[in-house]
């Protein structure tokens, strides 16, 4: 056996090197590759769930708000008529839609913000101010939110009830009479307000339960410390630091409030009057009562845009209070 040294060693060291013309893929690199395409891997069945289920309607809806696709269309769908901005300019010539715009808008204005604030109070009663059956009373607040909308319902129906209801009896032991809550142009919507807001309030009351306790205890003891009241350290400490989480509730509740649709679909149906009918109730009766698809289909992109919209702006004038 012989053993290559000196020079030529060296020369044949640099020979085993790799040319200025070879790149080889660093082990780093691929390791990388390879966990990325695990990665799709896993998630290819959501995304055929997420394709077939929802990106394809949405799309669908779409162009099909740009045609006059009805009844008839939907075994031959090709069949539709373009007709362009139509749907649209027709949507704004629409007394009932623009009632329907108008009681969405209400639901929002009012329901949002009592939302807002009792959900606050409950949180802050929750996690400061009562002691005993702490979880006792979350669970009560917030079993409403984990409860079918039929059986809210019912109950709802119950208490309301201009005869033999709840509030019925309560105002006949005052002397008084309780107006008929649902059948009442004036009263049916506050009424609805009332029971979205007793719904969901809950959802709020445990948001703001985790921000409250996120916030250290050494942050309130200075504040008392330096004599703040308890008004004076909700104002200046609590609602301060709550502001990122208040911005969540208030983006989420309001999507959710101009979508409102199972209150008044189970409750009223619109009535009276259309005094209850939202935007989505419109919708829902455009399509699948009248089946006018393509009208129905241009009710949901406004609805989507108006969404958008007001969620850009909370975003934007709250988030600018959050830094």
């Amino acid at each position: 056996m012989s053993l290559t040294t000196g020079p030529a060693a060296a020369h044949a060291a640099v020979d085993k090197s790799p040319g200025p013309g070879s790149t080889p893929a660093p082990r780093g690199r691929r390791s990388l590759s390879r966990h990325n395409l695990t990665g799709w891997l896993f998630s290819t069945p959501f995304l055929v769930l997420f394709g077939l289920f929802m990106l394809f309607p949405i799309v669908a809806t779409l162009l099909m708000s740009f045609t006059d696709f009805g009844a008839r269309h939907v075994t031959r769908p090709l069949e539709a008529e373009f007709v362009g901005l139509d749907n649209y300019i027709r949507l704004f010539q629409d007394e009932t839609f623009l009632k329907a715009l108008f009681n969405t808008a209400y639901f929002v204005v009012v329901g949002v913000p009592a939302t807002i604030l009792l959900g606050l109070l409950a949180a802050i009663l929750l996690n400061n101010g009562i002691d005993r059956a702490r979880t006792l009373f979350r669970i009560g607040f917030y079993a409403p939110v984990v409860t079918t909308i039929v059986a809210v319902a019912i109950v709802w129906r119950f208490v309301l009830d201009p005869s033999d209801g709840l509030v019925a009896s309560l105002a006949t032991e005052l002397g008084v009479t309780a107006p008929d809550f649902l059948g009442s142009e004036t009263w049916a919507m506050p009424s609805l307000i009332a029971m979205a807001v007793w719904r969901n309030l809950g959802t709020v009351m445990v948001l703001c339960i985790a921000g409250l306790q996120a916030i250290p205890m050494e942050v309130r003891e200075a504040a008392r410390l330096d004599g703040a009241g308890a008004w004076q350290e909700l104002r200046r400490i609590t609602v301060p630091l709550l502001r990122p989480t208040l911005l969540y509730a208030t983006v989420i509740t309001s999507i959710g409030y101009l979508n409102v649709f199972e209150e008044p679909f189970v409750m009223t149906q619109g009535g009276p009057s259309d005094s209850t009918l939202t935007v989505s109730l419109d919708m829902y009766r455009e399509g699948f009562n009248f089946f006018h698809m393509g009208y129905a289909g241009a009710m949901a992109y406004v609805l989507f845009v108006v969404i958008m919209g007001i969620t850009v702006l909370q975003l934007r004038l709250l988030k600018d209070n959050t830094r």
